[in-house]
């Protein structure tokens, strides 16, 4: 799915700079090369070498985007990489050096760029997420709030920052919340309707107090939600669902496992994650991105 994906958003991407496709699809690479009016000043022979640097440290993410436009554009362009994926960058390391076509190195420059400091700006702010979970069995959560047509590069990008993937989509598993829970009568009904469908599935339930979760348990969900729990309740809920766990019975149902979800920032991840819970789930990894700085140089 990924690599459909990044071949995908990067012909979107070099769509939107360079024009779409005919309806027949059959735009060639030199007519792509051509819609970039002021590359058309540099001669079609120019070659021309370029670094790619990091102004500030981070997490890098981006690499098989940044290739999937050169290659797009033609080929005409060499990457030398000095970084993988989920590594720790310092202010002004190269990161890639670039050879080839000048024309095609300054055409794709902006759209290979893009997506690298996108992807590793998630990278970089899950990593400063989880380095606040050190020293506790939390682990870190994405969710689906996303950038439109990025999914699945900002949930890769949540992996090379040391988070977590939770469900892909809306196909993958079950999270039911409180309007689910309305249509359906109740917790037990609704998670016993998703038993039903797809056995093979995991079900997540969200509940907002006490007596939620002790229905949610009571239908052996198999992840539980605290939307919005302060400390104290999360403490509650932690102790009442280890009332559930049976060693005498080990293939029987041991409670489920908690997620943390709601006022989850910088300042308070650490507390929640001290309380015992196993997940906590922040949309702000890759809803409120800031990118990594960048910049690409040609050589002389």
């Amino acid at each position: 799915m990924l690599e459909n994906d990044i071949r995908l958003s990067v012909k979107a991407a070099l769509d939107e700079d360079l024009g779409h496709q005919d309806a027949n699809h059959n735009q060639t690479s030199d007519h792509r090369s051509q819609a970039d009016i002021t590359a058309q000043l540099i001669p079609s022979d120019k070659y021309a070498q370029a670094k790619l640097i990091t102004r500030e440290e981070g997490v890098f993410c981006g690499k098989a985007w940044a290739e999937q436009v050169f290659n797009q554009l033609g080929g005409e362009v060499a990457l030398l990489w000095h970084v993988d994926d989920g590594d720790l960058l310092i202010p002004n390391q190269v990161l890639c050096e670039l050879s080839g076509s000048a024309r095609t190195i300054l055409t794709g420059e902006r759209t290979a760029m893009n997506f690298i400091q996108t992807l590793s700006g998630v990278a970089t702010l899950t990593k400063t997420y989880v380095d606040k979970l050190a020293g506790t069995h939390a682990q870190l959560l994405d969710t689906r709030k996303t950038l439109p047509g990025l999914r699945t590069a900002q949930k890769y990008a949540v992996t090379c920052g040391g988070g977590v993937n939770h469900r892909i989509g809306l196909y993958d598993a079950f999270l039911i919340k409180e309007n689910h829970i309305m249509a359906c009568g109740n917790i037990k009904n609704a998670v016993a309707s998703a038993r039903n469908l797809h056995q093979d599935k995991v079900v997540e339930v969200e509940v907002e107090n006490i007596d939620e979760l002790s229905q949610a348990l009571d239908a052996q969900a198999d992840i539980i939600m605290l939307d919005n729990f302060d400390i104290n309740r999360m403490l509650e809920a932690v102790e009442l669902n280890n009332q559930y766990k049976t060693p005498e019975d080990p293939q029987g149902y041991q409670g489920a496992k908690l997620e943390v979800s709601g006022d989850v920032t910088l300042d308070t991840i650490a507390n929640f994650a001290k309380t015992g819970v196993d997940y906590i789930s922040v949309g702000a990894l890759t809803k409120h991105v800031r990118a990594l700085d960048l910049s690409l140089r040609l050589q002389n």
